[in-house]
């Protein structure tokens, strides 16, 4: 399912319309609102954070989290959710220091780090992890930012909360079934190998979507 399909599944089709104008046009929103759909762009790799339903072969066994380059994958899209503790009720925008979730669309896990080595670099393993947009409190990650709320054309960096590792890519690649693909892992020492910027994405309104508790688990089809 894309983006798009996620929402139709969620959102009344006058609430759809108008989150579809905020994607075409981009022009009266300029900050990142809870239950948003985006893609991540590592500036420094120039690849979008991605996952798929291919678990890693050591480490956790989870399903793995990586880098592509194309562009038009809809397996770059996530959700950014509130965590289990904390409201982010849609179209509410990200304050920088904020701790959020980031759900995988197509298949309901969020992202994820814990103290297992990542199978390239050998630095921490990032994975995705859960069902039905519900996992543990693994899954946080707190926004870093420069102003008081998360800038869409802002580079950002993602710190894992129980493990303070950023989430970064420094280039190594995957072979066989995933060829090609760039490894995610999260670093200790913030680097420009640190740093994304919000891409594609539909971007919630504040105010006139409503206040549904994205913390709560996501109810739809993946």
């Amino acid at each position: 399912m894309d983006s798009l399909g996620f929402l139709r599944a969620q959102l009344p089709l006058t609430v759809l319309l108008s989150c579809m104008f905020t994607f075409s046009s981009g022009s009266e929103m300029n900050f990142v609102t809870c239950g948003s759909v985006v893609k991540l762009l590592n500036v420094k790799h120039n690849v979008r954070l991605h996952s798929h339903d291919v678990r890693y072969g050591s480490g956790s066994g989870q399903q793995s989290v990586t880098g592509v380059t194309g562009v038009e994958d809809s397996n770059s899209y996530w959700s950014v959710r509130g965590t289990s503790d904390a409201a982010c009720h849609r179209g509410t925008p990200v304050q920088c220091g904020q701790n959020i979730r980031l759900t995988h669309v197509n298949t309901g896990r969020n992202l994820h780090s814990h103290y297992f080595t990542s199978p390239l670099s050998s630095n921490q393993e990032v994975s995705a992890f859960g069902e039905n947009g519900e996992g543990d409190h693994l899954d946080e990650w707190t926004v870093l930012c420069a102003g008081s709320v998360w800038q869409r054309d802002e580079s950002v960096r993602f710190r894992h909360t129980a493990t303070e590792a950023l989430l970064s890519v420094t280039g190594e690649q995957y072979g066989r079934p995933i060829h090609g693909q760039r490894e995610v892992h999260g670093m200790m020492v913030s680097s420009s190998h640190s740093y994304w910027k919000t891409m594609e994405g539909v971007f919630m309104k504040p105010s006139e979507i409503g206040s549904r508790d994205f913390s709560r688990p996501l109810h739809t089809e993946f």
